[in-house]
């Protein structure tokens, strides 16, 4: 049981680091698209509202999608005051306990509401407003419930993760990519 346990979470890292790596690439593009902008704008006197709106998809897509893979990578913002001085063991009971209590109730949550927001945008195959804009506002909508989805997958990876690691299965010293390595030895 152990072993489907690992290869669940195993899979859950994997296409949450997929989609974070996806995701990365929007930050370049993000910054290229925001240098032409400034240029046509300052230099050409030209501007364009769906190249404006592209910024707030791409800022959107890295906020939001890359969030599941920074949560895995351990790399969200937390008060690490007390965090930082506590055992291995400890370390893995306070994000059992955060994944439980907080993660994955306020994931659900946020799918839960956002959903019929979401399928009433694409219903209308909503557009924006601007004249101009880009007309793919469902889509932008759409990564509120992908990042629901992926921070609920996430957040079941690091329950099943730390509950191992507590219960003896995993090492307290193992890191994700022996995890990843170890588990690809059992399929």
């Amino acid at each position: 049981m152990q072993n489907v346990l690992a290869t669940v979470a195993n899979i859950i890292n994997r296409i949450n680091a997929a989609l974070g790596k996806v995701v990365s690439y929007a930050t370049i593009a993000m910054a290229i698209v925001m240098f032409g902008i400034v240029v046509l704008r300052y230099g050409f006197s030209l501007g364009w509202i769906a190249m404006q709106e592209s910024v707030m998809y791409l800022h959107a897509a890295v906020f939001l999608l890359g969030s599941a893979f920074t949560y895995q990578q351990n790399a969200h913002v937390r008060v690490d005051v007390f965090y930082r001085q506590y055992s291995k063991r400890k370390q893995a009971m306070v994000n059992l306990l955060g994944s439980l209590v907080f993660m994955l109730p306020v994931s659900l949550y946020i799918g839960i509401i956002c959903f019929d927001y979401v399928i009433d945008s694409w219903s209308l195959l909503e557009g924006s407003r601007e004249p101009g804009g880009l007309p793919f506002v469902y889509v932008l909508k759409s990564f509120l419930l992908i990042f629901a989805i992926s921070m609920v997958l996430q957040a079941i990876s690091e329950i099943i993760t730390n509950t191992l690691r507590l219960l003896g299965h995993i090492s307290f010293s193992e890191d994700e990519n022996a995890l990843n390595a170890k588990q690809q030895e059992h399929i």
